[in-house]
């Protein structure tokens, strides 16, 4: 009987050219722009993420199925470009540990800086840091280079392994396969209400398919807790919008189950997965229900157009090249919020040192004591200023 291996979600950061796309091709086989997953009959969808299985073959750790399977991994790549507000605090809403990756001969930038505060805003506890690029530089810098990132890193990832690598030459990846393996696993609560966030959506039919042959909109994301299986009536919320832009929960039926690239009965906590449900196709195109939740029949809170939120706001905006001070936030000013894989907008109502009250632009699904990613609009684009949770 083959043994269940344990499934941890690692999100892969740093700023854009430091090596991410390299280190996740020596990591999981894959390269970054093929990161696909197959549904069966040949169809293919973007999901934005690569699985692998790590392998210990007497001590030494690979993904050439050499040994004794170990550990099974969901990596999901985060943007390095500074346009990344939406897109990368979705994925860090995925997952369970990241890999930072920094340049040992380009240091500290200023999207390695605002990657760790998205991390830290999404409560992301374990963190591995590559030190890419460590055959470029000499002894020396490298040692003034691994100085800086534990300064960087300050208290809260005190406890951090920086390990130095270089990925184009797959020099010490293993380790960080090693350190992979070590990573606590968190409790999924398997038996609790089933939670699934979307991170996407997608119409898999290629053009020309036979009627009887066309599949419903896929869902792509991650279960966060609970179960679903083959045949479970679900609800997903707070769905879509009507031409009077109120929103309907949409009701439909699982018809086929993804975990990686593997066909399932039923989905447990933990990895990237996919539902390939009853809906029609149309639905789900162009990622059109990314941000939703979805649950069995009955199971989710009535989306809220309000919120209240504990903040904490960073001490400076980070992604910028000059430092700039964050102010407090103000009544009536609009704030991007980040709950889960959900995007939205918000006015605020109410502020004060600890606490916001805000309008939603778009409802979103709340539950107390989630944590929200807080960005203000900064000379044209939205910068993370702060996070906070739900109260």
């Amino acid at each position: 009987m083959a043994k269940t291996l344990e499934t941890i979600n690692i999100g892969i950061f740093g700023h854009i050219d430091h090596g991410k796309t390299t280190l996740l091709k020596q990591l999981s086989g894959k390269w970054a722009s093929t990161h696909s997953e197959e549904l069966k009959r040949g169809i293919t969808i973007k999901l934005g993420y690569a699985d692998t299985v790590i392998y210990n073959d007497k001590g030494k750790y690979n993904i050439d199925k050499k040994g004794e399977p170990i550990r099974h991994v969901s990596f999901i790549d985060s943007p390095g470009h500074e346009m990344l507000m939406a897109t990368t605090l979705s994925g860090a809403a995925l997952i369970d540990a990241a890999i930072l990756v920094v340049a040992a001969n380009e240091g500290i930038k200023p999207q390695t800086r605002e990657h760790l505060m998205t991390l830290k805003a999404k409560k992301i506890k374990n963190i591995i840091v590559a030190q890419n690029k460590i055959d470029l530089v000499t002894k020396e810098q490298a040692i003034k280079n691994h100085d800086e990132l534990k300064k960087f890193l300050g208290e809260e990832y005190k406890d951090a392994e920086i390990i130095p690598i270089s990925a184009q030459q797959n020099a010490n990846v293993d380790e960080i396969l090693k350190k992979i393996t070590e990573l606590p696993i968190p409790d999924r609560k398997p038996n609790e209400t089933p939670i699934f966030t979307i991170a996407r959506s997608f119409d898999i039919n290629k053009p020309g398919t036979k009627p009887e042959d066309l599949h419903g909109t896929v869902l792509g994301g991650t279960l966060k807790q609970g179960k679903l299986k083959i045949g479970d009536k679900i609800e997903i919320k707070p769905g879509r919008p009507t031409p009077d832009k109120k929103y309907v929960p949409i009701k439909t039926k699982i018809k086929s189950l993804f975990k990686g690239s593997q066909k399932v009965e039923e989905l447990t906590p933990g990895g990237s997965m996919s539902i390939e449900t009853s809906l029609d196709m149309s639905l789900g195109k162009s990622d059109s229900l990314g941000g939703n939740l979805v649950s069995l029949e009955g199971k989710l809170p009535e989306p809220e157009t309000k919120v209240k939120i504990k903040h904490t706001l960073f001490p400076e905006v980070f992604g910028l090249a000059e430092h700039q001070k964050i102010e407090s936030i103000k009544k009536g000013e609009t704030l991007m919020l980040s709950i889960n894989t959900t995007t939205t907008g918000g006015s605020v109502m109410q502020a004060s040192d600890k606490e916001i009250s805000l309008n939603l632009k778009i409802p979103a699904v709340l539950f107390k004591g989630d944590n929200v990613g807080i960005a203000r609009s900064i000379a044209g684009h939205w910068r993370l200023i702060g996070y906070g949770e739900i109260i």
